[in-house]
């Protein structure tokens, strides 16, 4: 060997990943103690080595005293069903929680799994991959890098294949050049600099010297310093039970150990109890030590013993010296030693060949009882189709580092309030084609920024092979969609958008998945379908889409990393879970409520989706404390966004579909004269968590899912001439004005602390999205956005510049996040709308024909009251009938069972906004004191 192989070597190490990874270490920076303190669930049938590291404790929310059904007592609700439910649940969340400390470490590391599934290129001049499919028997790659032929690169049985949790690697190894000479065990290579240290003259005894000097203390290199390698491949063989048959047992009932070898595994001879077990493990070691010439046997190795604590009865525990391991992991591991051997780019590209290059297309060919089958992996992170668009193939992303994005913004703190707006990058464009996250970049996130939103909520971002499903049939969930551009200029996106102090958030859909099978996660390992449920559970009862297993660890696993792959490659801020009903109940929603909390704990409620969403808002919020998570429950299921440790999902916000569902139905089925204003205002202000509730107006439903936008509703087809005003139709000018107000009260009277609006409903879009389709000839002429029309002055920019003054006014006077709305005056007779939220008076006026020059309304506090918005005013697309009013002054008399009286001006089908300036002292002659702004 030589001096370098001699000194540096590979060190077998089980890393926390469920014992399906071994990684390349120095030999200092793993002793036999780190070994056998790690745990080891490779063979489901040989005694596993466990640890007695401490469980986490399932909860890591702010409160300090956990009860599951504290959400009872907070909302008052009272079911010994419903708390049991809740009981059972948080055991459910708890237990899973120590499986994942037990054998994961925590659960942000549980999460980690994207750092190693799926396709990576390593140090050591190769390409490793990783897949889970526990129904294959045969596992390979297939790409054009070795012409699509399925027996080249595969993986067999044990490590260097499938081991028995269903995890296959891969390992292909770079192609050496010829004439050039293959690299001493352990050589690496970083590839994103021209020269690392390793290219340097290197004194290498005397870098070895000052690295034993450091580590070990005196004695233990002297018994180590020939047999490292040696030694610690002994330990993991004895530990693992590979190789050495002694350890391949099973216990039998009768609590003797058994070898698992078929060929004598009915020998009633060769039973071991588990003292003659122990006396094997101790001989076997003994004899190995002896067997090395100069070695002092065992002076300085941990002493090692097997307990059985009886629990289970395929886990032994191998316990060593507790000194000697206190000692051993208080040591740093000295990676800088290492890291002197590190060459870089340069001296990799004049040895090796890439074997699978940057931008090389692949699948997984995988063989099962069924028969042979090729997958896009489902850890993918670029896929593209295949020229003519039906056959698709994974994309190895690994671009050089002089193509890789680099970031320029820091993420933007997690604002006051949410002013969100939702986008779809393929139709964001005004040209009939896909637009691409670069168009997206340029055009749209300026207009953003200029309307006055604080958040971009994307949707359609995970790859989907069908494009008119707006990006809800996922079917890879790390690939962006490669419609819409690659990797890096998603980044690009991003960043330009925390530049502008915009937040990111991604519509996530993690309920369902497509039912794509090559392509997406349908019976990917054949009829095993590891990922989903099976039989009619498995298929989303309306969509045809397929149903996840969220109690299966894996998938788990998988689902958890895939939100964290989000947030740490591409930097995202928040999620939107997608139709989260449709994964919380087994019949998918679509089935009558009983309005009894029995509806939320009967035989249809998934316990299992429901422990996921705990997991996941748990993770993410560990990750960053301003990560933003939304459910889309159209049940209301109880507890959304209530603490976990309290019964709750953990939840920040939960989107209130009231008013949303209102509006279209008021519009289209009631005449305007006969709108309630008392239904109206308990609509708006009727709701769960007021806090906690994400409110609009109309989001993409209504626009995109074969309805109709507000403004296609209460306009038809508006043309965005020029016209006077006094040319209009009386129901162009109606639509506009109520188009408005909805928005305001919305916003104002049902709104939290947060709000949203679909891209181009704020400035009444003509006609609904429709994508391209057979129906349609696949036309793009409905899937796209015409920011043309806020290029004049008619009514489109006007309503555009209507909703950049709301977002305005919400910012400057803090609208979402005052004090509740307090009612002052409801009329239906009269139509008119009165109400305070902190120091701001909102009046709204929808009669379609009477105005009301002066109209009384009780206020609670005397004073001076200035107008800060007005719906009617020309720049908005009104008549102007308010543009000299400014301040209104209350005088003493009682209305509407209120101290002080404001008379106030009400055009028909018009707002306005007041805020109270100056507050009158009702007790003296009028001294007054101002009022803050933006109080």
């Amino acid at each position: 060997m030589s001096s370098l192989q001699h000194q540096f070597f590979l060190v077998f190490s089980v890393t926390a990943f469920s014992g399906i990874r071994l990684l390349a270490f120095a030999a200092y920076s793993l002793t036999p103690s780190r070994l056998l303190s790690t745990t080891v669930p490779f063979l489901a049938t040989h005694p596993r080595v466990s640890t007695s590291s401490k469980l986490a404790d399932g909860n890591n929310n702010n409160s300090n005293k956990v009860n599951p059904v504290g959400i009872l007592k907070e909302k008052s609700l009272a079911t010994k069903q419903f708390a049991q439910f809740l009981r059972e649940r948080y055991k459910a969340l708890k237990d899973m929680k120590e499986r994942i400390a037990e054998q994961d470490e925590d659960l942000v590391e549980f999460a980690n799994a994207y750092m190693s599934m799926g396709m990576k290129r390593q140090p050591e001049h190769m390409v490793e991959f990783y897949e889970w499919a526990p129904g294959a028997r045969f596992c390979s790659l297939v790409g054009d890098f070795n012409n699509w032929v399925h027996s080249r690169d595969y993986g067999g049985e044990g490590y260097l294949g499938r081991d028995d949790l269903g995890y296959w690697r891969l390992v292909i190894q770079d192609k050496l050049r010829k004439g050039e000479v293959k690299d001493d065990l352990g050589q690496e290579y970083n590839y994103d600099v021209d020269y690392d240290r390793g290219d340097e003259d290197i004194d290498v005894g005397k870098l070895m010297d000052d690295m034993d000097n450091e580590y070990w203390e005196p004695g233990e290199d002297e018994f180590l310093s020939d047999q490292k390698l040696e030694l610690l491949e002994e330990l993991f063989r004895v530990t693992v039970g590979s190789d050495f048959h002694p350890v391949k047992m099973e216990k039998d009932s009768a609590g003797n150990y058994r070898p698992v070898d078929s060929n004598s595994s009915n020998n009633e001879d060769e039973k071991l109890n588990l003292d003659k077990f122990k006396t094997e493990v101790d001989r076997h070691m003994e004899k190995w030590l002896a067997s090395r010439a100069g070695s002092r046997t065992g002076s300085n190795l941990p002493p090692i013993t097997v307990v059985d604590d009886g629990t289970d009865p395929k886990t032994l525990t191998l316990v060593d010296d507790p000194v000697w391991r206190k000692r051993v992991d208080a040591k740093e591991m000295p990676m800088a030693y290492w890291e002197a051997f590190v060459k870089g780019r340069k001296a990799w590209a004049k040895k090796y060949e890439a074997c699978i290059p940057h931008g090389s297309h692949f699948r997984v060919y995988l063989h099962t009882p069924e028969g042979p089958l090729q997958r896009v992996p489902a850890w993918a992170t670029y896929v593209l189709p295949d020229p003519e668009g039906n056959l698709w193939s994974a994309v190895f992303w690994d671009p050089p580092v002089q193509e890789r994005y680099v970031w320029q913004s820091e993420r933007p703190a997690k604002p006051r309030a949410l002013r969100i707006y939702e986008c779809h990058i393929g139709i964001s464009g005004q040209q009939t084609h896909v637009t691409s996250f670069n168009e997206f970049s340029r055009q749209v996130l300026p207009r953003v920024k200029k309307a006055g939103y604080n958040v971009i909520q994307l949707m359609g971002i995970q790859e989907h092979a069908d494009y008119s499903s707006v990006g809800y049939k996922v079917t890879n969930m790390f690939a962006v969609s490669s419609r819409f551009g690659t990797p890096e200029e998603f980044k690009h996106l991003v960043d330009t958008a925390h530049g502008m102090g915009l937040m990111v958030m991604l519509d996530i859909v993690q309920s369902h998945a497509a039912p794509n099978e090559g392509i997406g996660l349908a019976s990917f390992d054949g009829a095993n379908d590891c990922y989903f449920y099976s039989g009619k559970r498995g298929h989303h009862k309306r969509w045809g889409t397929r149903m996840f297993k969220y109690g299966e660890y894996e998938v788990i696993r998988y689902l958890l990393s895939n939100l964290k792959w989000w947030v740490e490659e591409y930097r995202i801020d928040g999620f939107h879970f997608h139709s989260v009903m449709s994964m919380l109940y087994t019949h998918n929603g679509f089935a009558p409520f009983t309005n009894s909390l029995d509806d939320y704990c009967n035989q249809y409620v998934d316990k299992e989706a429901l422990v996921y969403l705990c997991l996941a808002n748990d993770l993410l919020h560990q990750l960053s404390p301003d990560m933003i998570t939304i459910a889309e429950d159209a049940s209301l299921y109880p507890g959304l966004c209530e603490p976990i440790n309290q019964g709750g999902l953990g939840f920040d916000y939960y989107v209130n579909l009231k008013p949303s569902q209102m509006w279209p139905w008021l519009i289209d089925n009631v005449p305007l004269e006969d709108w309630s204003m008392t239904e109206i205002t308990e609509t708006l202000m009727n709701i769960e968590d007021p806090g906690k509730a994400l409110v609009y107006a109309e989001n993409h439903n209504q626009s995109v899912v074969g309805g109709k936008s507000l403004a296609e509703a209460l306009l038809g087809s508006i043309t965005n001439d020029t016209k006077a005003v006094s040319t209009r139709t009386l129901w162009t000018l109606q639509g506009i004005s109520l188009h408005k107000m909805i928005r305001l009260i919305t916003l104002s009277l049902g709104g939290s602390t947060a709000y949203l609006t679909f891209m181009g409903n704020e400035f009444g879009h003509p006609g609904g999205v429709e994508f391209p389709r057979s129906s349609n000839n696949h036309s793009f002429s409905h899937a796209i956005r015409r920011w043309d029309l806020l290029e004049d002055t008619g009514p489109h920019s006007q309503l555009a510049t209507f909703d950049q003054r709301l977002m305005e006014l919400e910012e400057t006077q803090r609208v979402l996040t005052q004090r509740p709305a307090r009612l002052c005056h409801v009329d239906n007779s009269a139509k008119v709308i009165v109400y305070t939220r902190g120091p701001l008076l909102f009046a709204f006026n929808f009669h379609v024909s009477k105005s009301y020059d002066i109209y009384k309304v009780g206020v609670q506090i005397a004073g001076e009251y200035e107008l800060l918005l007005n719906t009617d005013q020309l720049k908005f697309g009104g008549l102007g009938r308010l543009e000299k009013t400014t301040i209104l002054r209350t005088s003493e008399s009682l209305v509407d069972e209120l101290p002080n009286t404001l008379a106030i001006p009400l055009p028909q089908q018009t707002a306005q906004v007041y805020q109270l300036a100056r507050i009158w002292d009702t007790k003296k002659s009028r001294v007054s004191r101002t009022v803050k702004k933006s109080l």
